[in-house]
């Protein structure tokens, strides 16, 4: 069981919709008694009708069913089911109740308690989403995943409606997808076992330092992560490694590494559900409000004031999650140049990353449920957003100042020249050693006071001669202008030396017992660094593949989105002569050299000889291109002067060729702006499109979320119909038992039910139901029967007598009213009981 936290139980939230009685029901048959756990069920209701669920649960379960209700605490074994027309949410283990924001038919009930079940249990919180339609539970089982906690879900096929279950499955959020009845299963077993508890059976980090052999299996599993995603995790903090490895093997209820490591290699989709626990961020709006204040108050203010004329700034957001902290930023500086109201056009162009696609998808549409509330101040919430059916809907003028887009911060080339970067709550997951690295990385992607924010919880570290603190406590530092050639610089696209640099997860070896070897290694790695020339490898796309030295001479990022192209980051007087160096060489296949100069900044000018070859052996690098860079004494004075008449001539014709060159390139750089333009219009169409869409998707939500509705009111009385089948069964088996002649009429004096035992007195068929009683023919000798029921049905005292038949059989007449359960008179009943018995005793008596 896993450990409580205080006295408050484990708390399995429970989604469904459409079709999801018969899933509450397989669930619920299935829990054990006095499991300790606690279940709040959320369903799409109609607000309007009667919720009949707590009583349908309350025959399948043991457990006490109740409908929730405001602050309501939690406990053991119970199970509380969210009220019509009600949001509910927990804080500190008590329920809350809150008139739903959005308005019917776009209500996200079960997405608002699952987020406010993750906030308040972290960990501990356990979701299950069952049958429904639409995708309700997605958003909160992100924000479950988030906080460490787990997702169950119903499997598609065993779902009556599968929208829900496979909403939560394709995007890879589920930890367990079986059928409804074999869901409590894995909740007790990974309560029993889960990584909540600290088993004795599983390894710690600690374990797994002192034991060797234990380490083989966390880099086998490393690897895998490699080869499967292309993603390099072994200079990611060992105890997060550690701790995600060891829930999963706790959902899966494997205690050994070696078992998981197996698993993992006959099981592709665990893999990819390892990665996604690995990449689960969580992010907010304004999260640690303290950093904003001083970025609106102080530092936004004082990059304003330095540029007094205007300027476009240029900002990066890395490990940017679902977009919440770009979207922050861009709040923030537009919240800043209100302020101030500068003359100059100021603007930023902010790039925002991940490496998690889905995370990059759902922050390029712009959608945020109602829940940001909590988070966003109503001026910036009015201000920034637009208020929707599903929540909230960020503006088109913020919008348009972000770019996302997928990237691998410690692999994929950096954005430069920013004036802010914000790399929030990534480093603390990040080795010390990574950590150095990516500092100095950051530096270098910073121009001259360049401004770095990192989480509340990550510094600058030993690298304080790089960055200055703005203010105590904010976490927000300003780049100082080091000289860069005194900086050891690490590019991502450096291919690392080996697939695990991280030397926690690597087994010590014995000391080189070969010295020489080691002497040649060193010999050949310094040759490297100091004597081979700046160099780099490319494919025929001019992609830069691999750098060797220093290159910054000749090479530079270029503005604007990355790309790590030579054609886009050579030289510009270097231009001309690599791309006739490239072309000979892909043509000619062997060594080409070309002589070019570059403008330093003392009006000199420095010789640069280009050499490029198309690469042959080893195989696998056959058809890329080496590019090597070498530096001559350009002479002083104009070549050309030397030259004869037709060699001036040629010279010339060549520059005049190089002309007609920039000239294509200026037609072509023209035709891109104006297929950019056709582009722009072609997108605008596409939004004008995407409104009528959406608002075509509003409609069919409407439509959906009253069908789901519907739905669940039907299956309810359904439930109820087959019990009132089930009593009705049980009465007439009664009254047949008996042997009793019984008969029902109406306020109308009409038949309304009748048992078998009246047939030979009343001569009634089941046709003759609804008929008069005056008009049914009676084998009894009471001419004033009308008028008994009559007088029983106006008095409502009942009447008693006994009557023979035509063959002079006796029975006890007996005229009741019929009563309804709201004791509201609805007929009579008479009922006739054989008394011949008892009439022939008094006959024998008499005589």
């Amino acid at each position: 069981m896993i450990a409580g936290k205080s006295d408050v139980p484990i708390i399995v939230g429970i989604g469904a919709s459409a079709g999801g009685l018969e899933a509450l029901d397989d669930f619920f048959r299935k829990i054990p008694l006095n499991s300790g756990l606690s279940f709040v069920v959320i369903q799409h209701l109609d607000p309007d009708q009667k919720d009949l669920l707590p009583e349908i649960l309350q025959r399948i379960t043991p457990m006490a069913v109740t409908q929730a209700v405001d602050r309501q605490k939690v406990e053991p074994d119970c199970v509380y089911i969210i009220p019509p027309n009600n949001d509910i949410s927990i804080w500190k283990g008590f329920l809350h109740l809150s008139a739903p924001i959005a308005a019917r038919g776009q209500r996200l009930p079960i997405d608002f308690f699952f987020q406010s079940l993750a906030k308040d249990q972290h960990e501990r919180a356990i979701a299950v989403i069952l049958s429904g339609m639409g995708s309700d539970g997605k958003k909160g089982a992100i924000s479950i995943k988030g906080n460490g906690g787990t997702v169950l879900v119903q499997s598609a096929d065993s779902a009556k409606f599968d929208s829900m279950p496979l909403s939560i499955i394709d995007s890879g959020l589920a930890d367990v997808v079986a059928p409804a009845h074999e869901l409590p299963a894995n909740i007790m077993a990974y309560c029993k076992h889960g990584s909540l508890v600290k088993p004795a059976q599983v390894s710690t980090p600690t374990d797994l330092a002192s034991d060797l052999p234990k380490q083989k299996p966390i880099e086998g599993i490393i690897g895998l992560l490699h080869d499967h995603t292309g993603h390099d995790f072994s200079l990611y903090k060992k105890s997060t490694i550690y701790r995600r490895i060891d829930r999963r093997m706790g959902i899966h209820q494997i205690l050994s590494k070696d078992v998981y490591l197996n698993y993992l290699r006959h099981n592709p989709n665990e893999l990819d559900l390892l990665f996604n626990e690995l990449l689960i961020g969580v992010t907010n709006f304004f999260r640690d409000p303290l950093i904003w204040d001083c970025l609106v108050d102080d530092v936004l203010p004082e990059l304003l004031k330095n540029n007094p004329d205007g300027r476009a700034f240029r900002a990066w957001v890395s490990a940017c999650s679902t977009g919440e902290e770009a979207y922050s930023l861009a709040m923030a500086f537009s919240d800043a140049l209100d302020k101030l109201n500068p003359k100059g056009a100021f603007s930023l162009q902010i790039f925002a990353t991940d490496l998690d696609e889905k995370a990059i998808k759902f922050a390029r549409e712009g959608h945020y449920p109602a829940q940001i509330e909590a988070d966003v101040p109503k001026d910036q919430l009015a201000r920034y957003f637009t208020k929707v059916d599903t929540g909230y809907r960020i503006n088109t003028s913020i919008r348009e100042m972000i770019v996302f887009a997928k990237q691998n911060i410690t692999m994929d080339p950096p954005f430069t020249k920013l004036d802010i970067l914000s790399c929030r709550n990534l480093l603390i997951y990040l080795d010390s050693a990574l950590q150095k690295r990516l500092i100095s990385l950051f530096h270098y992607s910073l121009c001259d006071q360049g401004i770095l924010i990192l989480g509340s919880a990550e510094t600058v570290g030993t690298d304080s001669h790089l960055f200055k603190s703005v203010a105590e406590k904010s976490h927000i530092y300003k780049r100082i202008n080091n000289p860069r050639k005194f900086l050891d610089v690490a590019f991502p696209t450096q291919a690392p030396t080996t697939l695990y640099s991280n030397q926690e997860f690597l087994v010590h070896e014995a000391p080189m017992s070969k010295p020489l070897d080691n002497l040649q290694t060193l010999a050949d790695t310094l040759l490297l660094r100091q004597f081979s020339p700046p160099a780099v490898l490319i494919n025929e796309d001019g992609d830069i593949l691999y750098i060797n030295g220093r290159t910054g001479k000749y090479l530079e990022p270029a503005a604007g989105r990355a790309n790590w192209n030579i054609y886009a980051m050579i030289h510009d007087d270097l231009r001309p002569a690599l791309e006739t160096a490239i072309r000979a060489a892909i043509s000619q296949k062997e060594l080409v050299k070309v002589q070019g100069t570059i403008s330093l900044s003392n009006q000199a000018t420095q010789g640069v000889e280009i050499e490029a070859q198309t690469i042959v052996t080893p195989k696998e690098l056959s058809g890329l291109l080496m590019v090597l860079f070498s530096d001559f004494i350009a002479p002083d004075k104009d070549p050309t002067d030397k030259l004869t008449t037709n060699e001036k001539a040629l010279a010339l014709e060549l520059q005049q060729a190089r002309q007609a060159l920039n000239t294509l390139r200026d037609e072509n750089r023209i035709s891109q702006e104006e297929v950019r333009a056709a582009n722009e219009e072609l997108q605008s169409t596409n939004e004008e499109l995407q409104s009528t869409n959406e608002e075509l998707t509003t409609s069919k939500e409407e439509m959906q979320s009253l069908n789901e509705e519907l739905q669940t009111l039907n299956s309810e009385l359904h439930s109820k119909v087959e019990d009132l089948s089930s009593v009705n069964n049980d009465m007439v088996n009664l009254l047949n038992s008996t042997e009793i002649a019984t008969l029902f009429l109406d306020g109308e004096l009409n038949v309304r039910r009748f048992t078998s035992f009246c047939t030979p007195l009343f001569r009634l068929i089941e046709s003759d139901i609804g008929r008069p009683l005056s008009d049914i023919v009676t084998e009894l000798e009471y001419p004033d029967l009308q008028q008994d029921v009559t007088q029983v049905l106006r008095t409502l005292i009942f009447c008693e007598k006994q009557i023979k038949t035509h063959k002079n059989h006796w029975y006890k007449v007996r005229i009741m009213p019929y009563r309804t359960q709201e004791n509201v008179i609805d007929g009579v009943v008479i009922t006739l009981l054989d008394i011949q018995a008892l009439k022939d005793l008094e006959f024998k008596q008499g005589n």
